[in-house]
This record gives C-alpha cells, structure tokens and sequence, in this order.
C-alpha cells in the first residue's frame, strides 16, 4: 500500500471536517445533554438531602410529641391516683359520719330506754313500798299523800 501525498491531504481534510461538524453540530448537543443530566443528578441530590433534613426533623418532632405525650399520660395517671385516693378517703370520712350518727341515735336510744327502765322502777318501787308499808302498820294509808312521799324519794334517789 502506497501511500500518496493527495490520499493523505484528502484523509486529513475529511477528518479535519469532521471533526468541525462535529464540534459544530454533535458536540454541543451532547455536552448540553450532559449538562442538564449533571443538573438533574445535584437537585435530586439536593432533593435527597432536603428529604432527609425533613424527615429528621419529622422524626424530632414525633419524638417530641411521644415525650409530651407520655408526660400528659403520667400526669392523668397521676390526677386518677390522686382522685381514686380522694374518693377512699371520702368514703371512710362518709363512713365514720354514719357510724357515729348511728352510734349517737343507738346511744339516745339506750338513754330513753334507761329513762324509761328507771321511771318503771320508780312505780313499782313506790308501789312495793306501799304495800310493805300497808304492810307493815297493816292498814290502808293516804295513797296520794305516799305516792308524793315516793315520788319524791324516786327523785332524790
């Protein structure tokens, strides 16, 4: 293969424009294309990034929340606590203002009944004294006279 002068003018005129239509008409669509690749990947990575700063910050703030939560869980735990003791006491004060209601209306009972015992005492032992005393001197005496006498005794005794 020989090589002449021309054939190698022409190949390198031929390269020579090609390598212009290609700059002039290939190359700057293709670093275009490039470029707007090369934009595309940086917002989606500064997409990503601001996804991850929110979703961090999402992630604070459900923290945040479940802290608060937790806190305002405690407190109403801690309210029921107190009003569940609150109501115990209330029930053992209500039951101890009955039971010495019902202590003081058993012991006004008592009273009366003890009131009535005496003054049923009182009759009879004012009727035994009469009849001892009828008794005794075995003659029937003045018995409103004695039944003063008696209730007078039954007062002082």
């Amino acid at each position: 293969m020989d090589v002449s002068l021309g054939t190698l003018i022409g190949q390198a005129g031929t390269f020579l424009v090609l390598v212009l239509v290609t700059m002039k008409f290939v190359w700057p669509p293709l670093t275009q294309a490039m470029e707007e690749r090369r934009q595309k990947i940086a917002e989606g990575l500064a997409q990503s990034d601001e996804a991850e700063k929110a979703l961090e910050k999402a992630e604070q703030q459900a923290e945040q929340i479940i802290r608060e939560a937790r806190a305002k869980s405690g407190e109403i735990i801690d309210q029921a606590g107190k009003r569940g003791n609150e109501i115990v006491e209330q029930a053992k004060q209500d039951a101890i203002a009955e039971r010495d209601r019902q202590v003081a209306a058993a012991e006004a009972d008592i009273k009366l009944a003890a009131n009535q015992a005496r003054e049923v005492l009182r009759e009879r032992l004012a009727e035994l004294a009469i009849s001892g005393a009828e008794r005794v001197i075995e003659q029937e005496l003045d018995a409103e006279r004695h039944r003063k006498l008696l209730d007078k005794l039954a007062a002082e005794l």
